[in-house]
């Protein structure tokens, strides 16, 4: 926004300060003038002489002018010292905000002293640098990935392409293939980056959800995938309603048991799926075993593009974007994601969502189960 410039805060501080100086002063003489001077009689005797009451008037005039424009010098040097040391801490919010504007965000003010407005203030704005500043690492990070996740199949696109050019006789079918392989892999990481965008800006209409049919729903869409893995799932809990986007609660549903579903043992693998409600939060839990990870990995394996030991060359291994998508619709529904490594091997992952009471038949009802899925 354009703006004219003005007075500076020292100066309207400065004036407002020798202003207020300057009026004590005048009503302090005005004081004297009415309850003292006014009531002096014409002529009064004094030692030595007798004193007139006119002169004494000018005398005194003449004296309340000379502490008056005193008043006025005193008030504009003190108030602009005053106001100087005031405002020193707003100075240097101000300076770090315009490093901040210039992208400098490792700046902190930390001003020194004890609490007040402006140390508030400062205390506010460095943990908003804070915050800005691992925002901004974590966005250059992530785009450094997905810079990298989306050339490794165009180059290898290219280098079928190029092989196929260059080799009349290589077997186009083959090449085919793997062509529509590597497209696939494209295509999956660009809607999973979507995905993750669009729940990061919050751009979706809340409504009411019940968890335990989208835990259903996921389990029979990934039935299949689990038979041909040899990985039994059963599911469990009543109706679980929660506040938020179902399609976005639906993927993140989807990622959580597609994870628990691949990233398993070789065989006779398991994956619990299981939503309760608690008293402020709607819960939902999906448990698997498989190989035992170590707490160090497992707080990272929500960093986008991570991948946990020996993961990336199975099938399925997915584009590395399954639980950071899960981690970005979590904090966009206000809730909270905890991830526990199994003593036994596996992962278990809690999602607390906040809940609310449903409009009746806002959600259907339907009694506890349990159900279990077998590979066939």
């Amino acid at each position: 926004m354009h703006r004219a410039p003005g007075l500076s805060v020292r100066l309207k501080l400065t004036l407002s300060y020798a202003g207020f100086l300057m009026l004590a002063g005048f009503l302090l003489l005005a004081a004297v003038w009415i309850f003292v001077l006014r009531h002096l009689p014409d002529y009064t005797s004094v030692p030595g002489g007798v004193l007139v009451r006119s002169t004494l008037l000018h005398d005194f005039a003449s004296a309340a002018g000379a502490v008056l424009v005193f008043l006025l010098m005193f008030g504009l040097v003190g108030g602009w010292i005053l106001a100087g040391r005031m405002l020193a801490p707003l100075t240097r919010i101000t300076d770090a905000t315009r490093m901040a504007t210039t992208g400098s965000l490792s700046h902190r003010i930390r001003l020194p002293g004890r609490r007040d407005e402006f140390r508030a203030l400062a205390d506010v704005f460095d943990g908003m640098l804070e915050r800005l500043e691992a925002h901004v690492a974590e966005q250059r990070r992530f785009a450094a990935n997905a810079s990298h996740e989306l050339r490794t199949p165009l180059a290898i696109s290219k280098a079928l392409l190029d092989v196929a050019r260059t080799d009349p006789d290589h077997d186009t079918g083959q090449v085919i293939e793997r062509l529509h392989a590597v497209n696939t892999r494209a295509i999956d990481l660009t809607e999973a980056l979507l995905v993750l965008s669009r729940a990061d800006q919050r751009s979706f209409t809340r409504e009411h959800v019940d968890l335990s049919l989208l835990a259903e729903e996921a389990a029979e869409t990934l039935l299949p995938l689990a038979e041909k893995r040899g990985v039994t799932i059963e599911t469990s809990g009543d109706i679980t309603p929660a506040v938020g986007s179902q399609a976005l609660l639906l993927q993140l549903t989807m990622n959580l048991v597609q994870n628990a579903i691949v990233h398993n043992l070789p065989e006779q693998g398991a994956v619990w799926v299981n939503t309760s409600v608690r008293p402020t939060t709607a819960v939902l839990t999906v448990e698997n075993t498989g190989e035992k990870l170590t707490p160090q990995l497992v707080s990272t394996l929500t960093a986008p593009f991570q991948r946990g030991t020996e993961r990336i060359h199975t099938d399925q291994a997915g584009v590395g974007l399954g639980l950071a998508i899960v981690k970005t619709i979590t904090q966009a529904h206000d809730g909270t994601l905890t991830l526990t490594p199994r003593p036994a091997g596996g992962i278990r992952v809690t999602v607390e969502l906040p809940t609310t009471a449903p409009h009746p038949g806002a959600l259907p009802r339907r009694p506890a189960a349990g159900r279990s899925r077998s590979p066939v």
